[in-house]
Formats: structure tokens, C-alpha cells, sequence
């Protein structure tokens, strides 16, 4: 039995989570989320928590078995927390400030990177340096923020680029210099 799998979804109050023959949906204080699943599992909803069980105990079905019920609890944390994910620019004169839907970041190249913000994801940045990406679809802030921090990744002698606010930057020791 999947030890992630077996663990029922709570389902906190204000939130109504709907399931179909293939679709399951969930309704919150902050959004609305549907996703698709395989009829190879099934999903059931009983007070205020929802349980995933399999039909067989295939390979798949047991991949999928975790997977969904992992599915629907982001799907409820989404709904009534979201996600946040925050970066940290790090360089002389390197900067970020969002323009409408759209973030512009000053890098240290020629010309500035200018990336469009999702539909659904609510980015703010301050004069520190320092990028939020709120949204209700975890996949979707961390591909985002996946995608910013590859603009410029953290090189290890002097610290500069974008990192994740909790990453840990392994320095390394530049030349010395004498012999």
C-alpha cells in the first residue's frame, strides 16, 4: 500500500471538493481548480475528508494511487492558503520590478530580460532585491520561479544571480595569488 497514498485529504471548511467519473474539482475562499485523473483509481469524499483507493494492484495503479491523492491535497492547500515562492537577486545594479503583467529584470547583460507573468500568479518585488510569486497552482509558481532563476543562476565565488531565498550558496575561494 502506498504510505502517501493511504493518507485521507482533509478538507477544511469553505472548501467543496466535487468529483466526477474522471475529473475532480475543488472550490475555495481563493480559486477554483480541476484536474483529470485515471479511472484506474477511485476517489471518494465523505464528510470532511476525501480518500483515494485503487482498483487493482498494478505497477501504474500504484503509481497513480500516491500520486492523485498528493494531486488533491495541493489542489485544497491551493484553494485556501497558496503557494509562495521567493527569490533573491543578488549583484551590483542587478534589479526586478513588475510593469504591469509583465516582470522586468536588469541582469547585468546588455539588455534587460522581460518575462510575462501567468494568468493566476501574483508577483511582487522590492527595492531589496527580493521576487515573491504567489498563486493557487504550486506547478505553476515553481515553473515560474524555475524560470526566473535560470535567467541568471548563482555562481559560487562572488554570490551573484537568483537563488531561492532558502537555498544555500556553496562559496568557493578565488585565486590567492601568491606562490
Amino acid at each position: 500500500m502506498s504510505r502517501i497514498g493511504k493518507l485521507p485529504v482533509a478538507i477544511p471548511a469553505g472548501v467543496k471538493v466535487t468529483v466526477t467519473s474522471d475529473t475532480m474539482t475543488v472550490e475555495g475562499p481563493k480559486g477554483k481548480l480541476t484536474q483529470t485523473y485515471a479511472p484506474s483509481v477511485d476517489i471518494k469524499v465523505e464528510g470532511s475528508t476525501a480518500i483515494v483507493t485503487r482498483k487493482d494492484d498494478s505497477k501504474q495503479t500504484r503509481s497513480f494511487h500516491g500520486l492523485y491523492r498528493n494531486l488533491l491535497n495541493n489542489m485544497v492547500l491551493g484553494v485556501t492558503s497558496g503557494f509562495t515562492k521567493s527569490l533573491v537577486i543578488n549583484g551590483v545594479g542587478y534589479r526586478a520590478e513588475v510593469q504591469g503583467n509583465l516582470l522586468v529584470l536588469n541582469l547585468g547583460y546588455s539588455t534587460d530580460f522581460i518575462a510575462g507573468i501567468p494568468e493566476g500568479l501574483t508577483v511582487t518585488a522590492d527595492a531589496g532585491g527580493k521576487i515573491t510569486i504567489t498563486g493557487v497552482r504550486k506547478d505553476q509558481v515553481g515553473e515560474f520561479a524555475a524560470e526566473i532563476r535560470k535567467l541568471r543562476g548563482p555562481e559560487p565565488y562572488k554570490g551573484k544571480g537568483i537563488r531561492y531565498e532558502t537555498e544555500v550558496i556553496k562559496r568557493k575561494v578565488g585565486k590567492s595569488g601568491v606562490k
